[in-house]
């Protein structure tokens, strides 16, 4: 067995001190590793960066030397002894769905992020003992005994965050005779009842879809933030929800955005947590683990957490089809779906996949993913006359490497794609998941077939849709955040980060699109930029040809949807 001590000294740093103990020692030296990332974000997240002073002791409390291997690998020099603890602090000053956060009022910790292993024996059990003022209470899906945390292995501790503290707010709701459980932390008053009915409809839509639940319980962890912020990471048996603010959680666009990442999180318990790609079965919490398949464990999950909002009646069609719209605009608008296919930028998660990066380079494995799976989810129902969809591929995908625990392979995917639908999907796969390109042909097939009305509405921006490029105007000034390629503003020399400070010699402050509209009655204009603190002039063209380049995706209900569409949309609809 490996114990860990946790604990605080001054909670104002937010510092948490690591006594970690082991014993059994039988051999010359002793490797710790710590993770190089977690799980649910795939880049390498390097948390040792976080740690200060590593000291290690004998059973006679006698220091013992140690020589680091490399940037998160320890060896001990154990000179005989059977048993010796490694004392470390962790800082914990970040505060979101993946991290640590330490101070006087909450212990919130990541054990993937601060728990050093011993390679070979994390298959032992693992407890962490945490030493907490006796007003706090403890949130967590691992098993209790007073404030010990008991682990049955490594995977599972590190699978389980918690938080501590003496102001958490929980209820619960039963599915199945399954608990499923709410706490939060942070200034709040959640509505429960109300969380309660929907959540509870939504879950019982994920039974409906999987028939299996693996576990007696499930937990969201809920940290509730003062401004606004959304973020969520999945786990086996709970998972971390980051939202504010928290004035807002209860209503409106914060309490959407609440259901969706919730949602969410819950369908990774069966895509990821229990079905992954081979490349990360099982993880190696060492180094990058690489795979082209993000469109699956993540874009099938960003699809089924909208969809599914949409089948349980939490979301109206009005609100599906509008977080839909957003899937597409983040599509129309990257043009790095030209360079990259999504099975690459899969890969390239990995270098810079959670930053925006060199423009133009790659794409998004959540939003381009989820447009993927509704692609095939229409074309497989198509193919197999209403009687199948994508949601038949993930339950085989569940029976057939989920539940056995084996990996899947790229071909395994188009594999159980070809054999529920009954047809080959091989150009569907080569065209959009292995290519570059767009992906408005397969999405105008998908909308044809449902009787879904898909338009363009031109941005009423005209930076966007005249000359090409987007701002963001905050504070007084203007920062150009994308140019589209080829456009007035890229041949003029505009780029993403240079700050439009006028317009024909007109200051702009918070109205630029007004000047620009304002002086489009001529041929050309000058804009002044703050480029790199060098003051340039640019000159904007007007396109002759009158191509407009930003525009806005608008779906609706067509009105004259035949029966055949109305069937199509009914059976899609439910899930």
């Amino acid at each position: 067995m490996i114990n860990y001590r946790m604990y605080q000294k001054n909670p104002s740093s937010h510092y948490i001190y690591i006594d970690m103990m082991v014993g059994d020692i039988s051999t010359s030296t002793l490797q710790l590793q710590l993770p190089a990332w977690r799980p649910g974000r795939y880049e390498l997240g390097n948390f040792a960066k976080n740690i200060k002073r590593v000291d290690v002791f004998n059973e006679n409390n006698e220091p013992l030397s140690y020589t680091k291997l490399n940037k998160d690998l320890w060896e001990v020099d154990t000179q005989g002894a059977r048993s010796i603890k490694i004392t470390y602090s962790y800082y914990a000053a970040e505060l979101n769905a993946g991290s640590c956060f330490a101070d006087a009022s909450q212990v919130y910790v990541n054990p993937v992020h601060c728990c050093m292993y011993v390679p070979g024996r994390t298959d032992e059990e693992h407890h962490i003992d945490l030493q907490i003022p006796d007003s706090y209470r403890i949130a967590t899906s691992l098993k209790q005994k007073g404030n010990v945390l008991m682990a049955a292995n490594y995977e599972e501790l590190v699978d389980s965050p918690f938080m501590a503290s003496a102001t958490i707010k929980s209820d619960s709701y039963d599915i199945n005779g399954i608990r499923f459980h709410l706490h939060f932390y942070g200034e709040c008053r959640p509505d429960f009842e109300k969380l309660k009915k929907d959540f509870r409809a939504f879950t019982q839509k994920q039974f409906d879809f999987w028939n299996d639940f693996h576990s007696s319980e499930y937990h969201f962890l809920i940290q509730v933030l003062p401004t606004k912020f959304y973020h969520g990471v999945e786990h086996k048996k709970n998972t971390v929800i980051a939202i504010g603010p928290g004035y807002a959680i209860n209503s409106g666009p914060t309490y959407d955005e609440l259901l969706g990442v919730s949602c969410h999180e819950l369908f990774h318990v069966w895509n990821i947590k229990t079905i992954r790609p081979a490349e990360m079965m099982p993880y190696d919490f060492t180094k990058e683990n690489y795979a082209r398949t993000g469109y699956v464990y993540e874009g099938f999950t960003t699809y089924y957490g909208d969809k599914l909002l949409l089948a349980s009646n939490v979301y109206s069609q009005k609100q599906y089809l509008e977080t839909l719209q957003e899937r597409m605009l983040k599509h129309f608008h990257n043009f790095g779906r030209f360079n990259l296919s999504v099975a690459q930028s899969s890969w390239e998660t990995w270098l810079d996949g959670y930053v925006p990066g060199a423009p133009y380079r790659k794409t998004n494995i959540y939003d381009e993913g989820s447009l993927i799976a509704f692609m095939l989810d229409v074309q497989i129902l198509e193919a197999s006359s209403l009687k199948k969809s994508l949601r038949d591929v993930c339950v085989l995908l569940y029976e057939r490497f989920g539940k056995k625990q084996i990996g899947y392979s790229e071909t395994d995917v188009i594999s159980a794609v070809n054999e529920i639908s009954g047809i080959n999907f091989e150009d569907f796969f080569k065209r959009y998941v292995y290519t570059p390109g767009d992906f408005e042909p397969g999405l105008q097939k998908g909308f044809d077939f449902l009787g879904i009305k898909f338009t363009k509405e031109p941005s009423s921006l005209c930076s966007e849709t005249h000359f090409g490029f987007k701002t963001q105007e905050q504070g007084g000034t203007c920062k150009v955040t994308l140019v589209a390629p080829y456009s007035p503003a890229w041949k003029a020399g505009l780029f993403a980060g240079d700050e439009i400070v006028a317009v024909n010699s007109m200051m702009v402050k918070n109205n630029l699109n007004h000047w620009l509209l304002y002086f489009s009655i001529n041929t050309e204009l000058e804009i002044q930029v703050n480029c790199s603190e060098q003051l340039k002039t640019l000159v904007l063209q007007k396109d002759q040809k009158g191509n407009t380049y930003f525009f806005k995706p608008l779906l609706s209900q067509a009105d004259s949807a035949t029966a055949e569409q109305q069937s199509a949309y009914a059976a899609w609809a439910k899930g």
